[in-house]
Order: C-alpha cells, then sequence, then structure tokens
C-alpha cells in the first residue's frame, strides 16, 4: 500500500471535511425537529388536502418519468444505429445543456411558445392551458428526456461486437436481434432511470411554483414552502418535510441497490453495429428531428428579445443579479470541488485495500445528500436558524453553504473516475518512488486536469440555476438572476424575463462548453 496514502494530514482533512459534510444534514434534521414547541403535527396527515397533494406528487412524478423513459429509448436508439447523423455530437452537447439548464429560463421558453400569448398557442385550440399538469409535464420531459436520452445510449455503446458479429452470422431478423442482444441490456436501465427520474420530479420545486396554477396542482416541495414562507406554520410545514423527505429518502435508497448512472461520460462503442434498412434509418431519423427540434423550440424562441429590448428595461440590476449569482456560486464551487477530491482519498485507500464494504459506507456517506430534497433541507436549516441568526445578515452564507453541499455528488462524480484510473496505474511506481504526501498530490492535481475542470463547471453551473434555496433565504437586496427571472415572469413582463433568461442561457451553454471540452481533454 503507498505510503502517500497513510499521510496523517490528509486522512485528518478526509475526516474533518465528511464530519463537516453529515454536521450540516444534522442540522438540518434537528432543525426539522422544530423548536419552542413548534413541532410536526401528525394531526395534517389526515387533512384531505394533505392527501390530495400528495396524490398528485406521484401521479405528476410517475408520469414524468413513463413519458421520459418512453421517449428517451427511441431517440438513444438512433443515435446507436445512425452514428452518421448530422450534428449528433452537438446534439449530445444539447442533451446535457438541456439536463443541467436553470429551470427558469425553461418555463420562460415554454411560456413565450405555448403560454395564452405563445407563438404556438393558435394552433392549440381556445381550451389549451399552459398551467397545471400539462405543463408541469411538459416542463419535466424536456429537463429529464435529455438524462435519458444519454444514459441510455451509453448503455447501448456497451453491447460487445461478438454479440453483434454472431448474431449477423446466424442471419437473425431485426426483431429478434432487438429481443436477444439489445433488449436484455438496456431492460435493467430503463427501471433505474425511471425511478430515478421520478424522484427529481418528485423533488420539482421550480417547475411547480411556476407552472402549478393552483391548490390541485400542487406538490409536497411547494406545499413546504408555503406553509413556511406565507402562512409561517411550522408544524405543517415540518410534517410535509418528514414526509417528502421519507418517501424521497426510501426511493433513493432503493435505487442505489439497484445501480448507478454515470450519464455524463460518453464512451465509444463497437463497430459491428447492424446497418438499418431503409425505412427503419427514415423512422430513426424522423424520431432524432422532432426530439431536437422538442429541445429547441423553448430555447430558440428567446432570441427575439434582443431585437425588442423595452425602453423602461434597467441593464443594472440585471447585470447585478448576474453578478449576483455568479458570485455566490463561485464561493460554492471552489470549496465544493476541493471537499470532492479530499472526500475520495479515504474511499481509495479503502479500495486498494481491497475493503468493498467500507469504500461503499464511504460513498454514501460522501452522497448521501441526494437523498434530501433541497427544500427540506432548507426548511431544517431555517427552522434552527431563525431565532439565533439574522437571515437578512446570513442569507448569503447559508445559500452558499447548503448549495456546496447539495451539489458535491456531481463533483464526486465527476472526479472520482480519473482517480481511480490514477490509482491503477500509477499507485505502484508512487509506492516504489517513495513519494511524499505533498509530491503525490501535485502528480494528481496534473493528472485530474480535464476532469477538475469538468467538475468546477458542472458545479459552478448547478449553484448559478439554483431556486429552492434561494426561495427560504434569500431577499431583493442581492436576488439572484434566476430569481429574477422569476420575478418578471410573475409579474407578466415576458420581455425582460426573455432576455434575462437568454442572458442565463449563454452563460450556461459556455460552462456546458468548458464542461464537455473537460471530459474530452483528458489530462
Amino acid at each position: 500500500m503507498p505510503s502517500s496514502y497513510r499521510g496523517g494530514a490528509g486522512r485528518v482533512l478526509a475526516l474533518a471535511g465528511l464530519s463537516g459534510l453529515v454536521a450540516v444534514t444534522g442540522v438540518a434534521f434537528y432543525g426539522l425537529i422544530g423548536f419552542s414547541g413548534q413541532v410536526a403535527d401528525p394531526g395534517t396527515l389526515q387533512d384531505p388536502y394533505f392527501y390530495g397533494i400528495l396524490g398528485f406528487s406521484l401521479k405528476q412524478a410517475a408520469l414524468s418519468a413513463g413519458l421520459s423513459v418512453l421517449l428517451g429509448y427511441p431517440v438513444a436508439r438512433a443515435l446507436y444505429y445512425l452514428p452518421g447523423l448530422w450534428f449528433r455530437r452537438t446534439f449530445l452537447t444539447l442533451c446535457l445543456l438541456c439536463f443541467v439548464l436553470p429551470t427558469l429560463v425553461l418555463i420562460t421558453g415554454l411560456v413565450l411558445l405555448l403560454g395564452h400569448s405563445g407563438r404556438l398557442a393558435p394552433l392549440l385550440g381556445a381550451d389549451w392551458n399552459l398551467y397545471g399538469l400539462k405543463g408541469i409535464l411538459l416542463a419535466h420531459v424536456f429537463l429529464n428526456l435529455p438524462f435519458v436520452v444519454r444514459a441510455l445510449y451509453l448503455q447501448l455503446l456497451h453491447i460487445p461486437d461478438t454479440a453483434w458479429r454472431l448474431a449477423l452470422q446466424l442471419g437473425l431478423p431485426a426483431l429478434t436481434r432487438w429481443r436477444l442482444v439489445e433488449w436484455p441490456m438496456v431492460r435493467g436501465r430503463l427501471l433505474v432511470l425511471g425511478g430515478f427520474v421520478f424522484v427529481l420530479c418528485f423533488n420539482s420545486f421550480a417547475v411547480v411554483l411556476a407552472l402549478g396554477g393552483g391548490p390541485q396542482a400542487t406538490t409536497l416541495e411547494l406545499a413546504v414552502y408555503q406553509a413556511l414562507k406565507y402562512d409561517f406554520n411550522l408544524p405543517e410545514a415540518l410534517t410535509l418535510a418528514w414526509v417528502q423527505f421519507a418517501i424521497a429518502g426510501t426511493l433513493f435508497v432503493l435505487l442505489g441497490r439497484l445501480g448507478g448512472s454515470s450519464w455524463l461520460v460518453l464512451e465509444q462503442g463497437g463497430d459491428r453495429v447492424p446497418v438499418p434498412g431503409r425505412w427503419s434509418r427514415l423512422g430513426h431519423g424522423g424520431v432524432y428531428l422532432l426530439c431536437a427540434l422538442f429541445l429547441l423550440l423553448p430555447l430558440l424562441v428567446l432570441l427575439p428579445a434582443l431585437a425588442d429590448i423595452p425602453a423602461s428595461l434597467r441593464l443594472a440590476p440585471l447585470l447585478q443579479a448576474l453578478l449576483n449569482s455568479f458570485l455566490l456560486a463561485l464561493a460554492c464551487v471552489i470549496p465544493a470541488t476541493l471537499l470532492a477530491w479530499l472526500l475520495l482519498w479515504p474511499q481509495r485507500l479503502a479500495q486498494l485495500q481491497q475493503r468493498p464494504r467500507r469504500r461503499q459506507l464511504l460513498e454514501w456517506l460522501s452522497t448521501h445528500t441526494l437523498a434530501a430534497p433541497a427544500m427540506v433541507l432548507s426548511v431544517g436549516w431555517y427552522v434552527f436558524v431563525l431565532p439565533r441568526l439574522d437571515l437578512a445578515q446570513w442569507g448569503p452564507v447559508l445559500v452558499v453553504l447548503l448549495n456546496l453541499v447539495l451539489t458535491l455528488p456531481f463533483a464526486l462524480q465527476q472526479l472520482r473516475p480519473r482517480l481511480l484510473q490514477f490509482d491503477a496505474q500509477y499507485a505502484p511506481l508512487c509506492a516504489g518512488l517513495k513519494l511524499a504526501w505533498p509530491e503525490r498530490l501535485a502528480l494528481e492535481w496534473r493528472w485530474l486536469g480535464g476532469s477538475l475542470r469538468a467538475a468546477f463547471a458542472l458545479v459552478l453551473l448547478l449553484a448559478m440555476g439554483d431556486v429552492a434555496v434561494f426561495a427560504l433565504f434569500g431577499n431583493e437586496a442581492w436576488t439572484t438572476l434566476p430569481w429574477l427571472i422569476y420575478r418578471y415572469a410573475a409579474t407578466y413582463r415576458m420581455q425582460e424575463a426573455a432576455l434575462a433568461s437568454l442572458l442565463l442561457l449563454v452563460v450556461c451553454g459556455v460552462l456546458v462548453w468548458l464542461l464537455e471540452q473537460g471530459r474530452d481533454g483528458g489530462a
């Protein structure tokens, strides 16, 4: 075992970082217990209103997950069977952009496209209404369909050449090849992807906040926010938060046992993919074009905002909100990236020592914040600090802290494969050279290269798009760009909302490009 792994400083820092991460969630759970007699009220569970929002939460999440998987599978097959598709790599980058896109940018595009005065509204009939279940499903499918496409495409790339070669030698028809070769590879992944999308949609906040359209289209996440921010009904907020955490946490644990999803990394597959027939090629091409159109239209509809800038628009608040978003995200991304590298240190040591249970425990502790919805953690901290701190003064610190722990798992996902590759190739050499801990650290940071840039860009992108944490701890004095977009849209200032969304979209596009360059650039 390399002596540099046994460095006392590294292990102490890793333990301190892991303890701090667990302490953040511990404080949130302590806050969820309540204070000054304000505790969870079991009577809320007997209210018909509770069962209404619970039923709608489960319904919209199940429909969103089902549609995302059913529509994503044909698109992934089109990408796999037609490797010569036009703009294929650009389309995959677009999928990544759409999945991590700040929700308010999408909502603005959907309102301009399909709202009451949207460009396509005359084609949809007088009874069309974007707000409610229809709008929520549209937004969720837009955000999660790209996730499913990339994940299933990666899974199809793992079909071995030998399987296709044997199928072609036996002269199997297309349906039999699908049943014997392709379907066994993807069927297990479909369940896992559907489950992850279900959890994402069950915990959705900004989509339902903007497109919910009333009490009949309210989810647990939004009900927690309304009970705390509007009614200041602490017992109800705490009860709903515990229910949501119990459901989301249980689902996350079950899905974790089924397997993970490394959807961000695209790998090259074999070259023995069967050539589809003429009609199959036309079908695959049509599916690809429809999906590209579906993803592009809500973004392209923002462009006319550049040609019709309202005279009343003041650029100073817009630029200040962008600067606030960037500074808050930057304050989050630097410690998140460093902490991710630090938390991987004991996991890699456990891997080298061949202690899989200890490694799995450390991995779970490092990524356990994925099981807690952002609103649940925020409510716990809100209740905890309310009698202790001045939220107007400490709000920015709490926004940075909570976004740090919520985005940390994504930084871990970016850095882990590259560091494990380093251990596999160079750990014996480092041991033979008897490198000290600082020397090994310098080598690792150089080796990380593009993966480090990718982690930085991804965390920055996710932190800049935050809405749920800011909804509780933010205020007008230092509003962020996503929240400014929400304020514009809520007051029907759609031109200003479109321009602000376009500005945020450009920033996100640059960050996604850096993320893809980091993945391609290697070291």
